[in-house]
């Protein structure tokens, strides 16, 4: 199944080139300046803040989960959730700045909800994402999940900056908190001139997600004790992506089911066992008879 493909706008075509490529050479003596003063900076990897709320971190956790299970086999992405993303001096300083001092405000951007960055290292763990680190890998796929606190921001500046800044191949968010939304579900993709443009979801209000080779959509289940709606992953045939745990009692109920099948046959056997045992006794008690018969008829004694 595909996305319909949205028409690329008629604006001008802009020159689409990472936020780490200049038009002209850089010192490389302010470059290792810079570089210094960044590693000098003791860059938090938390902030010590609380979730709004439980299901948003059980949310997050599923998104992780299912990404994990999905590319089980891989080591060559990396996925983050609810984890700091710095990507800027200024923007290092800023957090920096706002996490020492309790009485600034803390306005900076920290990072999303849920990300996945594709053709990175993926074989350890980060306690948060430094893209200067990361020879200049931004998130290629960003999940926000949206609140009445954090919807704004989430459609407008967070929007901008995966655009314009990071330009994170595609973007989705989830009205998690509002079952009454229309809709609850939205993406994004960037277009060949880096400007974002609108996902179509399929007949089942799905949306494709190219990065990702799976379709995004809501789920009604249980998950973590809680019984509603959540964002899941489909593959590409439908069928739903499977969390660790439901993997395990799957695994579970078929060994299950294949150790019921395995004893049903091992009686079977006995069973069938023992009827030839009955039936060859018989048989030897009915020759035995016969030959008594036999020997009785020629007036001689049975052997």
């Amino acid at each position: 199944m595909t996305v319909l493909e949205q028409a690329p706008p008629t604006k001008p075509k802009r020159k689409h080139k990472p936020n780490w490529q200049f038009d002209t050479p850089l010192d490389t003596s302010e470059i290792t300046a810079m570089l210094d003063a960044l590693a000098q900076l003791e860059l938090p990897g938390e902030d010590g803040e609380p979730m709004e709320n439980e299901r948003e971190r059980i949310q997050i956790n599923l998104g992780l989960d299912l990404i994990d299970q999905n590319w089980q086999d891989r080591d060559d992405f990396y996925a983050g959730g609810n984890m700091f993303v710095y990507f800027s001096t200024e923007q290092a300083r800023a957090v920096t700045a706002e996490i020492k001092d309790p009485a600034l405000p803390k306005k900076t951007f920290r990072g999303p909800d849920l990300f996945i960055v594709r053709n990175v290292d993926g074989s350890y763990r980060r306690q948060k994402w430094v893209v200067w680190d990361e020879d200049g890998h931004y998130p290629d796929v960003i999940f926000e999940f949206l609140s009445p606190s954090t919807r704004q921001r989430d459609l407008g500046e967070k929007k901008t900056l995966y655009e314009q800044t990071f330009h994170t191949r595609e973007y989705f968010c989830y009205e998690y908190m509002d079952a009454t939304a229309i809709p609850r579900l939205y993406g994004w993709r960037l277009d060949a001139n880096a400007i974002y443009q609108p996902l179509s979801a399929n007949e089942r209000g799905w949306l494709w997600s190219e990065e990702l080779q799976l379709w995004v959509g809501e789920w009604y289940g249980t998950i973590a004790r809680e019984t509603t709606l959540w964002l899941r992953f489909y593959t590409a045939d439908g069928d739903l992506v499977l969390t660790k745990a439901e993997i395990a009692q799957r695994q579970a109920i078929l060994a299950k089911e294949l150790a019921e099948i395995a004893e049903q046959r091992a009686g079977e056997a006995e069973q069938r066992a023992n009827q030839e045992t009955a039936a060859r006794q018989a048989a030897e008690a009915e020759a035995a008879a016969l030959r008594a018969e036999l020997a009785r008829l020629r007036g001689n004694s049975p052997t």
